[in-house]
């Protein structure tokens, strides 16, 4: 079964051996979680410098690049945006719920940068999960919604398909 196919979830099984699966993800952590959507069209390399003066303790951080436009051409496959590993530090060091993209990839797949997936292996490493290929991000406000992505609990998978939605207050 491929469990990586459209929007997705993983966690630290998907990058560890040890970690949990879907089973151990705790629904607080993806259900109706404060979130904010950062703004970060135009920039390819993403710096922890958009996370400045934020407060994301126990918040779902969703990076909107306006990537998803390209899904289903070549182009969504072509150099696309990403975290840097400074970023996942410091979302981790904020306390950060859950972290989602609307991009092919949370980590540079195009460059060396992305070698060993560096933003997958901090944030699993400290549990924090990861959602990928986002849509519509670009019709969320800043702030003032919570953020759900919940897979199913599947014993022995470290990542899963889900239906990712907000619910704007």
């Amino acid at each position: 079964m491929c469990t990586n196919t459209g929007t997705y979830l993983d966690v630290p099984f998907h990058r560890f051996a040890d970690g949990h699966d879907l089973t151990g993800l705790a629904l607080e952590r993806v259900s109706g979680v404060p979130a904010v959507c950062i703004d970060c069209r135009g920039r390819t390399t993403i710096g922890p410098d958009v996370l400045a003066g934020l407060s994301l303790q126990g918040v779902a951080v969703l990076f909107h690049t306006g990537h998803s436009r390209h899904f289903g051409t070549p182009a969504y496959f072509e150099p696309h945006p990403y975290l840097t590993e400074d970023t996942a530090v410091a979302l981790v060091a904020a306390g950060v719920a859950i972290v989602g993209i609307d991009s092919l990839n949370i980590d540079a797949t195009h460059s060396p940068e992305g070698d060993g997936r560096p933003v997958h292996t901090t944030l699993l490493r400290e549990g924090v999960p990861i959602v990928e290929h986002l849509t519509n991000l670009a019709v969320l406000p800043s702030s003032g919604f919570t953020f759900t992505a919940v897979p199913p609990k599947i014993e022995g998978l470290g990542t899963f398909t889900v239906r990712a939605h907000a619910l704007v207050s």
